[in-house]
């Protein structure tokens, strides 16, 4: 009686693929991915979960004033699956992005010492902190503001403690934060449904550029005002 075809196909065994060596004869092994390379892929996956969209809005929220990666990993891809609901996502990204640099703004108010000091000190940006805190004047932070907010230059959870550690008037942190964090996802939310993937494409490689050049651009409207006001 002749084995069956599953049991033929189980007593045989696949050859072994052959790898090619590396230096020292063995198989090149991958690199192992850096702690926020992993909190990237995870930060990604949460949009495929039900509650995607709630975990849009509490990334959002933490991006403001502690977390690392930007909710323009979920956000992005959200609105592309659902262009529909593109306007909601962008209100309430919005919103919960306001609320977590007024939460960023009070780290660095209230809690300097306490909370915000030994943040920056994880993330490596103390010692440009403290130079940045003891020189820059409200204007500038201001512009910081600005250019965090629509390219991420520099980070926005940065721009936010150090305006509550500068003391800037919550009233005009709130306008600015209006003005960039909410122009910038309702922006987005446009051009995504107008252009869809032709416009990731463009950011997936132009997305460095695009935003130094951003950022270029808003210090020097900001050269041109300092200019204009104290002429």
């Amino acid at each position: 009686m002749e084995p069956s075809p599953t049991a033929q196909a189980k007593s045989q065994k696949p050859p072994r693929e052959k790898t090619a060596p590396g230096r020292s004869g063995k198989a090149a092994r991958p690199k192992k991915k850096t702690a926020l390379q992993r909190l990237m892929v995870w930060t990604v996956s949460l949009a495929d979960r039900p509650a995607a969209e709630y975990w849009l809005y509490f990334i959002t929220f933490l991006e403001s004033s502690i977390f690392p990666i930007p909710s323009d990993a979920l956000y992005v891809p959200m609105v592309m699956v659902k262009p529909e609901k593109a306007w909601r996502y962008a209100f309430w990204v919005s919103f919960f992005s306001i609320t977590g640099g007024i939460a960023g703004w009070a780290i660095g108010y209230f809690a300097y010492d306490m909370l915000a000091a030994p943040l920056l000190r994880f993330y490596g940006k103390l010692e440009q902190f403290e130079a940045l805190r003891g020189s820059a004047s409200v204007d500038f932070i201001l512009l910081l503001l600005i250019s965090s907010g629509f390219f991420h230059l520099p980070p926005i959870k940065i721009v936010t403690i150090l305006s509550g550690a500068a003391g800037v008037p919550l009233w005009l942190f709130i306008l600015s934060a209006i003005m960039a964090r909410a122009g910038r996802y309702y922006v987005l939310a446009w051009l995504i449904r107008r252009y869809d993937a032709v416009l990731i494409e463009f950011l997936q490689k132009h997305l460095k550029t695009v935003s130094i050049a951003g950022a270029a651009l808003c210090a020097l409207v900001f050269v041109a005002y300092m200019c204009i006001a104290y002429s």
